[in-house]
């Protein structure tokens, strides 16, 4: 007993100072990334070829005015000093004042994320849905018609151009058959009605029980939501199909079919059960390039998304909300790796 005790702390005092070690290098990557991330984000606010003071005072304002605002915006120091600058402000959560809007571009960001977390949100789920088992089903019946078609819809999903898709399917689906709703997150009659608590109108419009407003924000979503969902689909199915084709070829799969187990147990709980370690990672990059990219869908459907606010800001101008939603969509990238990369040792000891 004593034997078994005294391993027992020896275990405890080898792996709390390892767990934290291995907090501080995680932290300590993220610090560097981020860095580098903002530094990049600075530079090309910098080298832009878009005067941030003519944005301000106007083309027609005094040479006077122009230092003083010059000056102001500390312009005048070194490239350096403006950088420190630019970090401290960051750390304060102070991306600056939006030109646009007239508010902090904090606020903006605030506004304007939800709506885009809410449809790359959708688009993921129904995208994991429907591609993992598509997926999975096309390596086990490879060379069959299922498989065919499995690429095919893949191919598809890659090759075709977003506006595209977009234009049409509010052309026929809202338009012509009237199925969906169109641009924009709501019908006018249904903005402002509800309680803003999380900025996602599906949820907020359950915690305030208000069914109409849920089943009119459910017909506006679903068309953007779909066209998203397809690209997701298209990309996980594909690599969800490479991963079982890699892992049924084993010598493992032969040796569970031997000793006679069911074909279903063989592909979920083996082959699949090695193949999820791998997918979480592809099914995380994939939300975060949904929560990115999305800016040619959330143009097409009016959707008040980070991906419309930032392209606004930059045909205006506007290089405190560009700078700003640029820095939040990488952090929102570098959460999510970091998280896959967390699930990644979860499900697979080995990496530990």
């Amino acid at each position: 007993m004593v034997t078994q005790n005294t391993t027992g702390k020896g275990w405890l005092k080898l792996s709390i100072p390892s767990w934290i070690s291995g907090c501080g290098s995680v932290i300590f990557t993220v610090l560097i990334t981020m860095v580098g991330l903002l530094f990049v984000t600075f530079i090309i606010g910098r080298v832009m070829p878009i005067d941030p003071v003519l944005s301000i005072v106007g083309e027609s304002a005094s040479r006077a005015t122009y230092e003083a605002a010059y000056q102001e915006l500390g312009l005048d120091k070194p490239l350096l000093v403006q950088f420190f600058i630019f970090l401290r402000d960051i750390a304060q959560g102070n991306f600056g004042e939006s030109l646009l809007t007239a508010r902090p571009v904090s606020q903006d960001l605030l506004r304007v994320f939800p709506a885009t977390m809410e449809l790359a949100t959708m688009g993921t789920i129904v995208g994991v849905l429907l591609g993992v088992p598509l997926g999975v089903i096309a390596a086990v019946k490879r060379g069959s018609w299922i498989d065919h078609i499995a690429r095919v819809v893949a191919l598809v999903g890659y090759s075709m151009p977003v506006f595209w898709i977009g234009l049409i399917g509010l052309l026929i689906l809202y338009g012509k058959l009237g199925w969906v709703g169109g641009p924009g997150r709501l019908d006018i009659f249904y903005v402002d009605i509800i309680p803003r608590v999380t900025g996602m109108i599906l949820v907020d419009s359950l915690l305030a029980g208000d069914m109409v407003v849920f089943r009119n924000a459910i017909s506006h979503i679903v068309l953007p939501a779909g066209l998203l969902a397809y690209y997701s689909l298209a990309y996980i199915s594909r690599m969800t199909r490479s991963f079982m084709l890699e892992q049924l070829d084993q010598e493992y799969i032969i040796t569970a079919r031997v000793k006679g187990l069911s074909e279903s147990a063989v592909i979920w709980r083996h082959a699949f059960g090695n193949v999820k370690v791998p997918l979480v990672t592809v099914i995380a990059l994939s939300y975060a390039a949904l929560l990115e990219g999305s800016v040619l869908t959330e143009t097409i459907f009016s959707w008040p998304g980070i991906g419309s606010y930032i392209t606004t800001a930059l045909l205006s101008a506007d290089m405190n909300a560009v700078l700003g939603g640029t820095v939040v969509v990488g952090l929102v990238f570098v959460c999510l790796n970091i998280f896959s990369d967390l699930l990644y040792k979860f499900f697979d000891p080995r990496a530990r």
